[in-house]
């Protein structure tokens, strides 16, 4: 399912390191050789360049390639030379540490990965900046394993579809019975419940139209079974303060939960709907759309591209070429497999 496209055979890491100098050296940086190099090695071969250049050069290649590099392939280079699960602590302490904090990211981060990988990132996380996610966050998020099994039953998904259509219907939200079933429930019943939610009542669970006001008391009920679901429990202390931004703008709850939902779904067509939002004839989203390509090129981008394919009637890669332009946007084509 991997985009990526590595070259047989694959220099050595010393012959890359070498490389990656000569492009470096004279007038201007050869942008050309870094992307050849760079965006056809997977992440244990990249590992292995940033050693061997170091040894040889005795200097940091991410600190040299940030001298020699900028803007949007700069910061898309700088995230894709990290291991994957570096690179999502980067991307998540990026996401807090802005003047807005992007809940997408932190979103995307927890209904997405797994349990392990979940835990995984939260380590890299504290490795790399010396503190904790929960910290950088300002809440206490505790990890925990919760059933990740595949295994459903047919009558509960029926019966709490109702339940949650029911609830949604008239708007008057058991939230007791509908943190029963999103706290409870793994991935796999869950999305049977979605699934006979749509077929039942001719609508998807992401369309149905959310109150834009809940009651303090109850908003952040909303939000911890979402989080809880996946293998991280997040405290009042999250939904007070997520609170506090929905509370000037109530529709980023709403935005909040269809993601989360959506992620739980169909994690590729989530990202199909962030690369359409990112290359939107409003403008590009270059981070948005560096972060889905940087962060799934080594997974699942393959099965995203026929997504947008098939959504959009355009290859991702056209898309990409029409909205970005110069060096970025041979990165990002070399990454996609153009």
């Amino acid at each position: 399912m991997t985009t990526l496209s590595v070259p047989h055979p694959v220099p050595s890491p010393a012959e890359d390191a070498e490389n990656l100098r000569k492009a470096f050296q004279g007038w201007g940086t050869d942008e050309k050789s870094v992307i050849g190099i760079l965006a056809h090695r997977d992440a244990a071969q990249r590992r292995q360049i940033r050693l061997a250049y170091e040894e040889r050069f005795k200097e940091d290649l991410i600190k040299r390639l940030e001298s020699e590099l900028s803007g949007d392939f700069e910061k898309a280079v700088y995230r894709w030379i990290f291991e994957p699960l570096e690179r999502e602590a980067i991307i998540a302490n990026v996401a807090v540490k802005s003047s807005t904090i992007d809940y997408r990211v932190i979103i995307e981060t927890v209904c997405i990965n797994n349990p392990g990988e979940l835990l995984a990132v939260k380590n890299a996380y504290q490795a790399r900046y010396k503190r904790s996610l929960e910290e950088d966050f300002l809440v206490p998020l505790v990890g925990c394993y919760r059933y990740y099994g595949e295994e459903i039953d047919a009558g509960l998904a029926q019966s709490e579809a109702k339940i949650l259509h029911d609830a949604m219907k008239e708007k008057v939200f058991n939230h007791e019975e509908i943190i029963r079933i999103l706290s409870t429930r793994n991935r796999a019943q869950l999305n049977a419940t979605f699934n006979r939610f749509k077929d039942d009542f001719g609508i998807s669970v992401t369309k149905v139209s959310f109150p834009l006001s809940l009651p303090l008391r109850a908003s952040p009920r909303w939000l911890f079974p979402i989080f809880a679901s996946f293998d991280l429990e997040v405290s009042l202390g999250f939904c007070r303060r997520f609170q506090e931004l929905t509370s000037k703008s109530p529709n980023e709850l709403v935005s909040a939960l269809r993601i989360a939902i959506r992620c739980i779904i169909s994690p590729h067509k989530y990202f199909e709907k962030v690369l359409r939002a990112a290359l939107g004839n409003s403008g590009v989203d270059e981070d948005a759309l560096t972060r889905v390509v940087v962060t799934r090129a080594e997974k699942d981008l393959r099965v995203i591209k026929e997504v947008y394919l098939q959504r959009n009637n355009v290859p991702l890669d056209q898309a990409i070429a029409k909205a970005t332009s110069k060096d970025y946007k041979n990165f990002l084509l070399a990454l996609v497999g153009n």
